[in-house]
């Protein structure tokens, strides 16, 4: 079936709703030290940042996977995605979410989360409360 609707009046998931989205995946397969960066004050190109890691290359590929199938369930499919085949850092781009899922050695020598500012840590994860 062709769908019809103009691509303007399409409903998108909001960015509070993909972040959590990508949150639940993340819960759903183990990733671990899971950070949210809110860059939107900050980038043009995203409203938020999320970090998590994985024990293995495999399971760094496995947690990438998880977001990549949650967000095609919502119909919100990635818009590009790097390193899945290697597994040491994958980035998935959702748009208004961009999901860096990496090895612990490859995090903690790239330090993007000091690259854009610890301050903008969501200090809260499980919850936003003006959704």
């Amino acid at each position: 079936m062709i769908d019809s609707t103009p691509s303007s009046t399409k409903k998108s998931m909001q960015p509070k709703a993909v972040k959590k989205m990508v949150l639940t995946a993340l819960e759903d397969i183990k990733a671990n030290d899971v950070v949210v960066l809110d860059v939107s004050a900050y980038a043009s190109f995203t409203d938020y940042m999320v970090f998590a890691s994985g024990t293995s290359s495999r399971h760094v590929s496995s947690i990438a996977g998880s977001v990549i199938d949650a967000a095609k369930k919502q119909h919100s499919p990635a818009l590009g995605i790097e390193g899945l085949d290697v597994g040491d850092w994958v980035l998935v781009d959702l748009g208004d979410v961009v999901v860096h899922v990496m090895l612990p050695a490859t995090r903690e020598y790239y330090e993007l989360e000091k690259l854009w500012g610890e301050e903008m840590a969501d200090p809260d994860l499980s919850e936003d409360n003006d959704d």
